[in-house]
């Protein structure tokens, strides 16, 4: 009996890779390069499983072209660059890999967040330069992180987990989104205020909401002329949460004190993106979840998330469930 075609847009670690032998016959697209758009659009017909990481978009002509597909397993927990719709309507599951990404992705909220408020982009240079030539009392001084207000939007487990490491650091949490979470505000001495209350009480705002048509441009010129002018703004959740050329003039301008970004508008961020030239803006290149345990996680659930749909079961990670009645 011959094994469900998969194609991989790029390899994955070992702990995905050895669930997929003896399931299915797999093909990678890339070892670690981009794809070839080619290559994808060529071969889509044939695939009945995939497994995506970042950087293709399935749109509904991508399921059009896809005859065979029965499910699309995203190596990641967002899939905003998916038409879910699209897919649902072609009975094509979609399934991604909540959980394992969490505490790697609020230890670099984390990261972002010290960096930002020590000044380590501007410190480093100044040093690596030859700048560092006596000691000073107002030479290299930044922003306490014991004491200052942190403002969270999105209070998911992301969310709650950088509230979790930002109490280790004395600080006072305040948090927004959809719902309440009363259940957790004690425990994450947490108070729930709305979005304006939030930006205009907040030393640091961390976003770690979901991209969805709410938040799209959620924090946009208006939302950064309400924070402190020494605030700092955190964005580890989608770039497109963020109006980014207004958060270039917030910075440039001194409407704010500075950013600390790991996600963007557009990714991998262009050479004449102006926040590049900025040095109260510390960038990183969406290393969110690139830590070894969570990209092990990520293998791990994308492998069995695709082996269960193909083999006649529900997905444990389904994004898409409604898919069920068309199936």
């Amino acid at each position: 009996m011959s094994k469900p075609k998969v194609f991989l847009t790029q390899l994955i670690q070992d702990t995905g890779m050895s669930l997929l032998e003896g399931h299915v016959d797999y093909t990678l697209w890339s070892i670690d390069g981009k794809p070839d758009p080619e290559a994808v659009l060529r071969d889509i017909p044939l695939a009945e499983g995939l497994i995506m990481t970042m950087g293709i978009r399935m749109d509904r002509d991508f399921f059009q072209k896809a005859a065979k597909l029965k499910v699309a397993s995203l190596y990641s927990v967002g899939y905003d660059n998916v038409d879910i719709k699209a897919a649902t309507e072609f009975g094509i599951m979609v399934t991604n890999t909540p959980g394992v990404l969490t505490d790697a992705t609020a230890d670099t909220a984390m990261m972002l967040m010290l960096m930002s408020a020590r000044k380590a982009r501007e410190n480093e240079r100044i040093m690596r330069e030859g700048g560092w030539t006596h000691w000073s009392p107002n030479q290299f001084v930044g922003k306490d992180l014991s004491s200052s207000v942190l403002g969270i939007v999105g209070f998911g487990e992301i969310g709650r987990a950088v509230a979790k490491r930002a109490l280790a650091f004395g600080m006072k949490i305040l948090y927004t989104g959809r719902t309440r979470k009363a259940e957790y505000e004690e425990k994450l001495c947490a108070e729930y205020v709305t979005l304006e209350a939030l930006l205009e009480r907040s030393d640091f705002v961390s976003l770690n909401c979901a991209l969805t048509k709410e938040t799209a441009g959620l924090i946009a010129e208006r939302e950064l002329r309400m924070m402190k002018k020494d605030a700092v703004l955190i964005n580890t959740a989608r770039g497109a949460v963020v109006d980014q050329k207004a958060l270039f003039r917030a910075c440039s301008e001194g409407w704010i004190c500075g950013a600390g970004l790991d996600v963007y508008e557009k990714e991998p961020v262009p050479m004449d993106e102006p926040l590049l030239k900025l040095e109260n803006v510390v960038m990183m290149p969406h290393i969110g979840s690139a830590a070894v345990r969570s990209r092990e996680g990520m293998a791990r659930l994308a492998a069995v998330n695709l082996i269960e749909a193909l083999e006649g079961r529900i997905p444990p990670n389904l994004v898409n469930p409604e898919v069920l009645k068309r199936i």
